[in-house]
């Protein structure tokens, strides 16, 4: 198994800390509050959400694209499977 980059982890998470705070969007809230309802840890739940946050990045960064708000929102709700490119 590959080694995790500790310091892309530490700007997903932020990320999505940043998004909870502003609520903006609201589904990253709504999606934490699901996912702790189910039983999976709020830390957990925001890795989760950080995978969501990673593809929609990656895709920004590799292929120029704009960030793709509706596939993003449509990952959170896919949540806790993985999330699609």
């Amino acid at each position: 198994m590959k080694e995790h980059n500790p310091h892309l982890k530490a700007a997903f998470l932020e990320t999505v800390e940043n998004q909870l705070a502003d609520n903006d969007p609201p589904e990253t809230t709504e999606t934490l509050n699901r996912l702790v309802k189910q039983g999976i840890s709020e830390e957990d739940a925001k890795l989760y959400i950080a995978q969501a946050v990673c593809v929609e990045v990656f895709d920004v960064m590799t292929h120029q694209k704009e960030f793709n708000e509706k596939r993003y929102l449509k990952n959170l709700k896919r949540l806790p499977k993985e999330p699609k490119q």
